[in-house]
Parts: structure tokens; sequence; C-alpha cells
């Protein structure tokens, strides 16, 4: 009798244990989303500026760069027009700190010149010319 009084005692707090820990996690999962939508509720500034450049791989360096920068959400290079789309928290970070780290990777912007470390770094197809035009229509 006694070890059927144990066994029930144990599964009972077992499941009071497991109970809790579903809870726990619930809580957890909401406090995480409340989080993602407050920062996807606050309005984000957008900015265009022209980056040089030339491929595929120049598109992953030159967002990788930017998004690098803490408050930058989005990046896009337009490989053809030569320019980038940023998204970003205004209270984080301004425009010149973006340009700055692009032009840090090895990439000119239109405000900064590039690196000349980084550029000579560069893989051979992402030396780009220096006097080429930027932000293209």
């Amino acid at each position: 009798m006694k070890k059927v009084i144990l066994a029930l005692a144990v599964v009972v707090g077992m499941s009071f244990t497991a109970c809790n820990e579903t809870k726990k996690e619930a809580k957890e999962a909401t406090t995480a989303e409340v989080a993602v939508n407050e920062s996807t509720d606050q309005e984000m500034a957008m900015a265009t500026f022209g980056v040089r450049g030339n491929c595929g791989m120049c598109k992953k360096t030159i967002e990788t760069a930017a998004t690098g920068v803490e408050g930058v959400s989005k990046a896009n290079w337009d490989k053809d027009k030569k320019k980038i789309e940023v998204s970003y928290d205004d209270t984080k970070t301004d425009v010149a700190s973006i340009e700055k780290a692009v032009a840090a990777s090895g990439y000119d912007t239109e405000n900064f010149k590039g690196s000349d470390t980084s550029y000579e770094n560069l893989p051979a197809c992402c030396q780009y010319d220096h006097s080429m035009e930027m932000s293209q229509e």
C-alpha cells in the first residue's frame, strides 16, 4: 500500500512540474513575441545611397556590412543601379555610420572611399572601377 501511495505521489509531483514548465515556456514565448512586435511597431527610417560594386559576391559583402551596424534591420543593394536601400532605427545609428561600415568593407559609397586594404583583399571579380557611376536610375 505504501508503494502505491508513493508511486501516486511521484506521478502527481511530475505532472505539476511538467505543467509549470509548460506555463514557463508559454510565458517566455509570449515575452519574445511582445519584444518582436514592439520592434516591428516602431517606425524605421529608410535611406538610399550609392555604392560601387560588380557582382553577387559584392552584394553579399555590402549588405552584410550594412546590416552589421547596430540598428540596421534591412539592406538591399541593387547591382545594376549601384545603390543600396537600408531600413534602420535612427535612434541607434545614422546614414553616415552605415556608409562608413560599407566603406570599411572595401566599397566606395557616395560620401566615403572604401578602405584600400579591404579593397585589395576583395576577390578579383569584386574589384570595381573607382570611377564607376553610382545611384543610376
